[in-house]
């Protein structure tokens, strides 16, 4: 077989493991198709999801189930105004041996895992949330003035109620921008509403089986970053990114107008990696300038602010980034 057919082949084989793990997820986790896709696609691209929600949605059920379906070894740390650092990241303790002798032991915080819960982010201090920073980039911790690497992969899935903001610290941008998608978790609808009501209060509870191990996931990831992308879609993931900046020549006038400041390159290397994941999802060999359309939100809107006057008027980022995917996307048909 050739690299082309042997790549198909991998891309096919994978795509279908995908196919068994969503139907596995959904057992536990009802409905919300786009929730799973998202968090999945995360994780396929090797990176963070910030989950954000009203309380009661299924948030930390989801993560609970994504650990075992992909065989990580998890942990959840609930995030409170008095964490420390040290509570995230251990510390080094004075031990003493059976000998008598006495010397620093490292007592490993909650963070050395595979798939981290970081539940309501935003109640920690700006100096506890700093402690993710580097283990969310780098994917090792300095403790002591010694460097410790993470398990591979690291996956941090944080979650964020978007509407309670009293005893809360903002994420700072460089923790956002960390984030590869904001995965936005809604209401459900009156038919799956009423599927949840009734899978959840009988006696026995959805359950759900692995699929992945640690080192499949590794591998896909690996595979991921083999699929072909189109030189059309590259550019149109250049067009829309760059059209987001304000003061960017390209940029529409509602952009100018509404955007405080825009997404940085981290966005487009984002962008581009998730189309390949959404792709992989639905079974497709490439990504289509209407993945990029589609995907643009989840990526983008945690990585923009509107000005003070957009806020006063009421609009919000989803509007003007699918407004902007509009014009893009039609601009790039059109062409």
């Amino acid at each position: 077989m050739s690299d082309t057919e042997n790549l198909v082949a991998e891309i096919e084989a994978l795509s279908a493991q995908l196919a068994k793990a969503k139907a596995s997820l959904t057992q536990r986790f009802i409905g919300q198709e786009r929730v799973v896709d998202l968090a999945l696609a995360a994780l396929l691209c090797g990176g963070h999801a910030l989950l954000v929600g009203l309380p009661g949605l299924g948030k930390t059920r989801l993560v609970e189930s994504l650990s075992t379906i992909m065989g990580l070894t998890g942990n959840r740390i609930q995030f409170t105004p008095d964490l420390m650092p040290a509570d995230i990241l251990g510390s080094e303790i004075l031990d003493t041996n059976a000998a008598g002798e006495r010397a620093f032991k490292f007592v490993p915080g909650p963070i050395f895992c595979q798939l981290l819960m970081a539940d309501e982010i935003n109640r920690a201090s700006p100096r506890t949330q700093s402690a993710l920073l580097q283990a969310m980039q780098e994917k090792q911790v300095t403790i002591a003035g010694q460097e410790r690497a993470l398990d591979a992969p690291f996956h941090v899935l944080a979650t964020q109620n978007p509407i309670e903001q009293e005893g809360t610290y903002t994420l700072p941008e460089a923790q956002l921008d960390r984030f590869l998608v904001q995965i936005n978790v809604n209401y459900p609808d009156r038919h799956t509403e009423r599927e949840i009501v009734l899978a959840t209060t009988g006696i026995e509870d959805g359950q759900v089986e692995q699929v992945f191990t640690a080192s499949d996931l590794v591998a896909a990831q690996t595979l991921l970053r083999r699929m072909p992308v189109g030189e059309s879609v590259v550019e149109l993931i250049l067009s829309l990114v760059r059209s987001c900046r304000p003061e960017d020549e390209t940029a529409p006038e509602f952009v100018r107008d509404a955007v405080a400041w825009g997404p940085g390159p981290r966005a487009a290397q984002a962008l581009m990696m998730v189309v390949r994941a959404q792709a992989l999802l639905e079974g497709r060999l490439a990504p289509t300038a209407e993945d990029v359309l589609r995907m643009a939100e989840p990526v983008l809107q945690h990585r923009m602010a509107l000005g003070f006057g957009a806020r006063a008027q009421g609009v919000t980022l989803e509007e003007v980034i699918g407004k902007a995917a509009d014009v893009i996307g039609a601009q790039t048909r059109a062409a």
